[in-house]
């Protein structure tokens, strides 16, 4: 007797608990199909954002040409960087020189530039404009990436006796500057050029290979950048995944506008200055924690 009331609730368990499992088939399936149901609302939110923070904040671009080696590659038959241009610093700050820049090239520089046709196919130039703002497509050839030399009420000109371009007749300090093999360490002469309010000077890293302010709309003023057109500030090498880095840019006139020693000592002292304060704050606020545990 008690072996057969022994077996008796296991086996009740047993028939109980079947219709249990049986009834949790449909809601794992249920989620499964709802998994299926988000996944396009995903990927269409994944996609409006991306287009709304490139169009807005950031957008990766890539470098087409050798101007800017070797700080950016780009070249027939290598793999061209890619960089993630900032657009929002401009919106509180102008350009400086050294800041390397993507922009919409002005009139005299796209005049005489070829540019890619876009497909007469409607469906075919929807895709490749989606494929452009997602970052992928091939750059729009109307668009520059090079590094601000001077800016607007400023004078440059090349060279001094030492091959250096000289902004309103200082020389400046140019790390950054590639010499292509074969092509010589001698820059191009120009003339001295007041660069107009509102616009930039700019120039390529590779100094001789380089199609920039110097020659594009016949040089002079025709080769100044209007700020207006400045798309944003190149800021890191995003691919490929080698060449992860920082842009670097540094001040070419920082030394060849000789600012006077105290100015330069100005950063530290405001640290000095500013450290005091911060300290007697964290001391009283730890004090004033300090009395109150006590208290307690």
């Amino acid at each position: 007797m008690r072996s057969g009331s022994a077996e008796e609730p296991p086996d009740s368990e047993h028939h109980e608990g079947a219709p249990g499992r049986e009834a949790r088939h449909p809601k794992s399936k249920g989620k499964k199909s709802s998994f299926w149901v988000e996944l396009p609302i995903l990927i269409v939110t994944a996609l409006v954002l991306t287009v709304l923070i490139q169009a807005f904040l950031a957008r990766v671009y890539v470098i087409p040409s050798q101007s800017m080696e070797q700080t950016l590659h780009g070249c027939t038959g290598c793999n061209n960087d890619r960089v993630l241009v900032d657009k929002v610093s401009y919106r509180f700050s102008e350009p400086e020189p050294g800041d390397v820049v993507v922009f919409r090239g002005p009139q005299p520089w796209v005049q005489n530039e070829f540019t890619a046709e876009e497909s007469t196919n409607p469906v075919a130039s929807f895709f490749q404009g989606a494929v452009a703002l997602l970052g992928f497509g091939a750059p729009d050839e109307k668009d520059f990436v090079k590094r601000v030399i001077a800016v607007g009420g400023q004078t440059v000109e090349c060279c001094d006796p030492q091959n250096r371009v000289l902004v309103d007749g200082k020389p400046l300090n140019e790390p950054y500057v590639y010499w292509e093999p074969g092509r010589g360490v001698g820059q191009d002469e120009f003339a001295p050029v007041t660069v107009p309010p509102g616009h930039l000077w700019v120039m390529g890293d590779n100094r001789n290979d380089s199609s920039d302010s110097r020659v594009q709309g016949g040089g002079g003023t025709n080769g100044a950048v209007p700020v207006d057109n400045v798309i944003g500030k190149a800021q890191v090498i995003v691919l490929p995944p080698t060449r992860w880095q920082s842009i670097p840019e540094p001040n070419p006139q920082s030394t060849a506008l000789g600012a006077p020693a105290w100015q330069g000592g100005l950063p530290l002292g405001v640290g000095f200055a500013a450290a005091f304060p911060a300290v007697w704050m964290g001391r009283r606020l730890v004090g004033a924690v300090s009395n109150r545990r006590q208290s307690e």
